[in-house]
């Protein structure tokens, strides 16, 4: 599939932001870090330790090492590579919500080099709780450490979320492409495409967005976006469905199914030749993707004998590194009162720049979020 094409009739004005900052998850760079991020992660949940060092097997797997910081690492050199081969001199920053370089340390580094407002890019696509407003209060909480502290923290402003960007969509399908030809010839034709992310709570879906259920909604549109995509390139429509991977809740509280495991069974079971698993909730190859995916989903896989590929995720692909320039310029553009083209594909049009009040709450009560209606 050819690149998204670049729109040459916009100025490449990034006013009024004098910065770029990517927020993302974090993640430990070595053993010992390993129960110190996942007590990060899970602050106020009452998790014994006990349950953190069994979590943290799976990171031991892999050298006490998360990939997604070296994946990060790797992203913000593409970016800077994309944003000055278009004449854009900014700078770009990056902040973890868990693990360092936390976000407080960040934005004071900012504040420093004299940056007053920064657009912020997030590395998590769609809306629920836990994958964009826990992500505004983190913000909210490292500028407050600095209101403490008598610091000028930027202004900071969150881009759209990009599901249906055309540049993240584009990466998938020709990814989903090339599992599909990896796949034996008697496993391609009849494959099934699994798309494959993140189990949350029933109840954080069903409250997810303006108006509810808004994490399993984009999901599907994308999920339907590729096939539709898939199709017209091979003439077959694949079977899909949606599935979730990760889930870390109490036993007794419904979170979204089926898992990923269960549906690779139930595949078999019904003659399915082949799977495609296609990551679509994830946009680099970090630990639910290379554990629960490459290593416990492949096992289940060689379990039954079913000839089973994973699909890319974006990572650095030249169109998704391109569309958070995009995705910059519309927001900048919005700012200065300008009018600009919002590229989005599928049976979504693109979303709110400011969340909507209510949207996506904390399941635990309310906290102080920046980017939002209500901020």
């Amino acid at each position: 599939m050819p690149p998204t094409p670049q729109r040459e009739n916009h100025k490449a004005d990034t006013s009024p932001y004098d910065a770029l900052l990517l927020v993302s998850f974090g993640g430990p760079e070595k053993p010992e870090d390993v129960v110190p991020f996942l007590e990060n992660v899970t602050r106020g949940r009452g998790i014994p330790r006990e349950r953190l060092e069994e979590v943290g097997q799976h990171y031991f797997l892999f050298g006490g090492r998360s990939p997604i910081n070296d994946q990060n690492r790797e992203f913000l050199a593409a970016l800077r590579e994309d944003l000055d081969g278009a004449g854009i001199d900014l700078p770009v920053y990056w902040g973890n919500r868990n693990w360092d370089p936390y976000l407080t340390d960040t934005l004071r580094q900012m504040a420093a080099d004299g940056v007053t407002r920064a657009a912020c890019f997030m590395t998590s696509a769609y809306s629920s709780y836990s994958s964009c407003r826990q992500y505004r209060e983190n913000l909210a909480d490292a500028v407050a450490a600095m209101d403490e502290q008598s610091e000028d923290a930027p202004r900071l402003d969150k881009l759209r979320h990009y599901f249906n960007h055309p540049g993240f969509v584009e990466a998938v399908v020709d990814a989903t492409l090339a599992a599909l030809a990896e796949l034996p010839d008697t496993a391609r034709e009849g494959a099934h495409l699994a798309f494959v992310t993140h189990s949350i709570p029933v109840v954080m879906n069903e409250t997810s967005g303006p108006l509810g259920g808004a994490y399993v909604a984009q999901h599907r549109s994308v999920a339907q976006e590729v096939v539709d995509r898939v199709r017209e390139e091979t003439g077959r429509r694949h079977a899909h469905e949606l599935v979730y991977c990760s889930r870390s809740g109490a036993p007794h509280v419904p979170w979204l199914e089926p898992d990923v495991n269960d549906h690779l069974r139930a595949l078999k079971d019904r003659g399915v030749p082949g799977v495609v698993m296609v990551p679509v909730g994830f946009v680099s190859d970090h630990m639910e993707v290379i554990y629960d995916l490459d290593t416990e989903a492949m096992a289940t896989a060689e379990e039954i004998g079913l000839p089973t590929r994973r699909a890319a995720t974006a990572g650095v692909d030249p169109r998704f590194v391109s569309a958070v320039r995009d995705l910059l310029l519309e927001r900048a553009a919005v700012e200065r009162g300008d009018e600009r083209e919002r590229a989005a594909v599928g049976s979504m049009d693109a979303l709110w720049d400011r969340c909507p009040v209510g949207c996506c709450p904390n399941p635990r009560g309310d906290r102080p979020a920046l980017c939002g209606s209500d901020s």
